[in-house]
């Protein structure tokens, strides 16, 4: 079975044009497919079952509504659901039926379409209910623009679940694969929208993921992450490393821009230079006053609390020796 669309044609479907997500077109292609519609749910069973979820457990939308895990569904085409969605699906679960081992020799493409599907399905979600309750006008006013291009470039990258998308000579995302120290760490997963960060534990890994940012973030913790190297991590020092992306990717200060070709039903995207005619640096400055709030978030388990974490304005807590942190200015 061919991998691409043999017929596809050389339109890419880009649903923030006309604010396409009334549950009537597939999520991911819009209608370049003729097979029915059918409503899957984001988080796949396998996953559920991995973490024994019974799905009822809950999480807060942005408008502050309460869904189970079951709830969040989204509109698949049948076609590209058993075709393309599935496949993947399987890959990533045999990935993590083997832990660590399984999922550090994942194709870093294979792990962005997956974390893609699922921030951009929670995006698609987020956009229904805010047209729904009239949080936002059909067509998207009253939303940023720079938000809107950013979640609108994360669905034509995403496609590249069903079709050809080739990025010419970058990567638009930074992803990292941790092992971990306790090898049965329960399941737990973060998302944050607006900066497109995500992070996820499970069995003895963690994963760590900004989906927008040409690899930027991986460069800022660099030393961090040369630093660990294949050296299990506590549960404290994954939480710290999620911190410290999160936080880098809330400072991250440009908008990608990219360029996007549709030819002969492949999609090419190329990336244009962060520098921009900006001269200051692609990250605002690293402050560990708001750095040691991000992080007592992430450390909830453990009990820090903010004075203790910043006890030494210039030297925050953490549970790395040395603690490899980005310089201040």
């Amino acid at each position: 079975m061919p991998n691409i669309v043999p017929s596809m044609n050389s339109t890419i479907y880009q649903p923030f044009k006309n604010f396409d997500f009334k549950y009537k077109n597939c999520f991911l292609s819009g209608d370049t497919f003729e097979s029915p519609i059918e409503e899957i749910n984001i988080l796949p069973s396998w996953l559920l079952e991995v973490a024994n979820f019974s799905g009822e457990e809950q999480i807060k939308l942005l408008d502050e509504s309460v869904r189970s895990y079951n709830a969040l569904k989204v509109p698949c085409s049948t076609e590209v659901k058993t075709r393309f969605i599935e496949p993947l699906e399987d890959k990533i679960a045999a990935a993590f039926a083997k832990g660590y081992a399984g999922v550090s020799e994942l194709d870093e493409a294979d792990l962005f379409k997956w974390i893609g599907k699922f921030m951009y399905s929670l995006i698609y979600i987020e956009m229904n209910a805010a047209v729904r309750l009239q949080q936002l006008s059909a067509d998207g006013v009253n939303m940023s623009q720079g938000l809107m291009h950013k979640f609108g470039n994360l669905n034509t990258m995403v496609q590249s679940i069903y079709r050809e998308v080739v990025f010419e000579d970058f990567t638009p995302w930074s992803i990292v694969v941790v092992p971990l120290e306790d090898k049965e760490t329960p399941f737990s997963f973060r998302d944050e929208i607006n900066t497109l960060t995500f992070s996820l534990k499970l069995k003895d890994f963690g994963i760590v993921a900004c989906l927008q940012d040409n690899g930027t973030n991986k460069k800022y913790h660099q030393e961090l992450l040369d630093q660990i190297g294949h050296t299990p991590l506590s549960a404290p020092q994954f939480e710290e490393l999620c911190a410290r992306f999160f936080y880098s990717a809330y400072l991250f200060n440009r908008l990608p821009e990219y360029a996007i070709m549709p030819v002969e039903g492949a999609v090419y995207i190329d990336a244009m230079p962060l520098k921009g005619t900006l001269n200051k640096s692609l990250f605002d400055h690293w402050q560990h006053k708001t750095y040691a709030q991000v992080l007592q978030d992430f450390w909830k388990p453990w009990g820090h609390t903010l004075f203790e974490i910043i006890k030494d304005p210039t030297n925050p807590i953490s549970y790395f020796t040395p603690p490899s942190l980005p310089e201040t200015h």
